[in-house]
């Protein structure tokens, strides 16, 4: 059993017997059932909220309470052993602190831990929320091996809280160490003397520190995926899709792959076809499906590579790349890539082809922005892309992907998504009555006539726009209680 040192400001090293015992846990909430810690109650039942320190002894490891009729110690019994480290540092910087907790026949059982600002304590990092920001991170993560070092733990990422001072991410570091996979553990060290150093320029030192908040800020998950519900999935999908069964169908079996191996498909998904056919809307569905945050990444816009993998520290003015700032954005690691036009790509001018720097996200062996200067790791990453033309993306490309081909629409498919779909959705959005704009069967036939020859209904939903702003102008202007249209009224209108 490891001794620690809880005494804090003491000028002598002094040994502390470690009075309590861990206990392995992946809880990802708290109770009296499922406790942070148990303290020893023997000595009298502690209230429901208590106040007081982890102890400055030098005979055990204990929490004082501060009690109407002075202070009183109680050992720790059990701690969940991803805690260890913040107990530790809470008792060395003398935090003051509530606890929530409740008296069972184990002891004092602690599921909540508050900072509270009374006299004599030292705030390392301001208020409570950075306090709340370890635990919740703690919370999220896995239980440390037996074997590890219980000096370092996991943490999960807090209300609004960021960390941005050198040093609140100090207190991060030896809080919570180990909820950084060990690589960028050892960046963040390196990174920290960089940023402490006066032996650097006032410049490297900046980029130092706010490569470290970035850095800090992003919760780094493992490849673990829960299981998904496949009639949720497909609710989703056919909310946001019309037909298309043998897309969906593909989408659904990427869904139970992951409820077998709970990991991400080693491919991620090529959407090609027609514009307009909702090759984006279903890139935002599988998103949904996933409960992960997306970021998009338009690659018609992106000519130069330094875009995508950030520019050194050597400039002034340098920067993450758009890849290292979506990681910052979403606050976690896992999330779905949307990667539009990615047939555009090959556009690329100056320093190579944007493209090609798509390759070690896609493969998932992790990705390096030149700014940051680390590889982080894209196990969580799943990458959708959607293009016009296949034949002109490059094959190292294409052979990271699952391609889905999406056909354009029929008539019949058209006719049956403008009058159930888009001219409903139109009328909603519009805060109209559905019977205050209604089609005859003649004008729903003029309208998908009219865009017969057209790709996709992206022209469809502008003329349901252009159809219910017409009504809308009816009714207001002339005072009627609804408009019908028939074929005539729809061609004259849709000239």
């Amino acid at each position: 059993m490891p001794v620690f040192d809880f005494s804090g400001g003491t000028t002598e090293k002094v040994e502390v017997v470690c009075t309590y015992t861990t206990f392995q846990s992946n809880e990802k909430e708290t109770s009296a059932e499922k406790p942070i810690l148990v303290l020893d109650h023997t000595k009298r039942a502690w209230k429901h909220h208590s106040l007081g320190m982890f102890a400055n002894q030098n005979k055990s490891t204990s929490f004082t309470f501060k009690e109407e009729d002075g202070e009183m110690d109680a050992d720790i019994l059990k701690v969940d052993s991803r805690f260890v480290s913040l107990l530790k540092w809470l008792g060395e910087n003398h935090i003051n602190v509530r606890l929530s907790g409740k008296n069972t026949e184990e002891g004092y059982a602690v599921y909540k831990i508050r900072e509270v600002a009374f006299g004599g304590g030292t705030k390392l990092s301001s208020e409570d929320g950075f306090l709340q920001f370890m635990i919740g991170r703690l919370l999220d993560s896995s239980a440390p091996e037996p074997e590890e070092d219980p000096d370092d733990d996991r943490d999960e990422v807090g209300d609004e809280m960021k960390l941005t001072s050198i040093q609140s991410i100090t207190d991060f570091m030896n809080c919570a160490g180990k909820t950084l996979p060990e690589n960028i553990r050892l960046w963040a060290r390196r990174n920290l003397a960089v940023a402490r150093s006066h032996e650097v320029s006032p410049e490297e030192r900046r980029h130092a520190q706010r490569a470290l908040s970035i850095m800090m800020n992003v919760q780094w998950k493992g490849n673990y995926f829960p299981s998904i519900d496949p009639q949720e999935a497909r609710r989703i999908l056919d909310e946001e899709l019309y037909g298309m069964e043998p897309v969906k169908q593909r989408i659904i079996e990427t869904i139970i792959q992951i409820n077998r191996t709970h990991t991400l498909p080693a491919y991620g998904i090529l959407l090609v076809g027609p514009a307009g056919t909702g090759k984006s809307q279903i890139a935002y569905a599988v998103a949904r499906i996933l409960k992960l945050p997306w970021t998009t990444l338009d690659m018609s816009s992106i000519n130069d590579p330094e875009q995508l993998t950030g520019s050194s520290r050597v400039y002034a003015n340098a920067k993450p790349g758009i890849i290292m700032e979506a990681f910052s954005a979403a606050g976690e690691s896992n999330l779905v890539f949307i990667i539009n036009e990615l047939d555009k790509a090959s556009a690329g001018k100056g320093n190579g082809n944007p493209a090609d720097v798509l390759l070690t996200l896609l493969d998932n062996l992790g990705f390096t922005d030149n700014y940051m200067e680390c590889m982080v790791p894209t196990v969580g990453v799943y990458p959708i892309a959607t293009a016009n033309e296949i034949d002109k993306i490059s094959a190292p490309i294409l052979s990271r992907f699952a391609v889905i081909q999406l056909p354009d629409y029929t008539q019949e498919e058209k006719k049956i998504i403008f009058s159930d779909y888009v001219l409903p959705k139109v009328l909603k959005h519009m805060g109209m009555k559905q019977e205050e704009c209604l089609l005859t069967e003649d004008g729903l036939q003029a309208v998908v006539k009219k865009y017969e020859h057209t790709s996709g209904i992206r022209n469809l939903e502008q003329a349901a726009e252009h159809i219910a702003a017409n009504a809308l102008y009816q009714i207001e202007v002339d005072r009627v209680s609804g408009v019908t249209f028939d074929g005539d009224a729809v061609r004259k209108l849709l000239l």
